[in-house]
């Protein structure tokens, strides 16, 4: 892990599930309850190693061919619903990013596989929209690009103005780490304590609290 050789970077981007807020638990809670409905039973756990950080297409793909049958046009929609009805209730940010986003002195922002309503709200709820503006919101849904695709953090260094070689990419899951790697960023990801070793293989600084950063990016105190 870096310390005190660690390089200043001109520009920080997030992502946001699991690094700025914890959504984790929650939307996976919803989808693991959501799917007994079509004969699928799983553990919130076992939906953890298999869907997180993947597109939503993509786990409902997965999903539906596990329950050997097509889910209704609208199911996304509802677990989006319900999922968000679970945030407002629930949701926290990850421990010390207020604190953290408060020092930062470069440009950041976060860029998600989520739709731009999610991150919004989700920012909203914990308290931290007020560090992003809607032009440092970038969401995979507005260009069409979902993570492990690097596109979307292509999109977010150049909207801020920066190059990858510039920015670092903060992340939690392996398509995300992938993407950025493809994308040509250095990136640090966020071990749930669990994963540190398949993080470190993507190719991530692996780190184990949000708080670390402020040393890690050399974040003035």
């Amino acid at each position: 892990m870096e310390s005190k050789s660690a390089q200043k970077y001109e520009c920080i981007i997030f992502d946001c599930d699991n690094v700025l807020v914890d959504t984790e638990a929650i939307m996976l809670s919803v989808l693991v309850e959501i799917v007994k409905d079509f004969g699928v039973n799983m553990t919130v756990e076992e939906a953890v190693y298999k869907f997180c950080g993947k597109p939503m297409q993509e786990i409902i793909s997965n999903l539906e061919a596990i329950a050997n049958s097509k889910f209704p046009e609208d199911f996304e929609s509802r677990y989006r619903a319900i999922s968000y009805e679970k945030f407002r209730k629930e949701l926290q940010p990850k421990d010390g990013v207020q604190e953290l986003l408060a020092k930062i002195e470069v440009p950041f922002c976060v860029a998600s596989n989520g739709p731009r309503q999610k991150i919004e709200l989700n920012l909203g709820l914990t308290g931290l929209l007020q560090f992003f503006t809607p032009e440092t919101i970038f969401s995979a849904y507005d260009i069409n690009h979902w993570k492990p695709d690097p596109q979307i953090y292509i999109h977010a260094s150049k909207a801020m103005g920066f190059l990858p070689s510039q920015c670092v990419v903060i992340e939690d899951s392996l398509p995300g780490i992938e993407a950025g790697i493809k994308g040509g960023f250095k990136v640090y990801g966020l071990s749930n304590g669990f994963n540190h070793q398949e993080l470190a293989e993507k190719g991530a600084i692996v780190f184990n609290d949000m708080r670390e950063l402020n040393t890690l990016l050399r974040i003035k105190k």
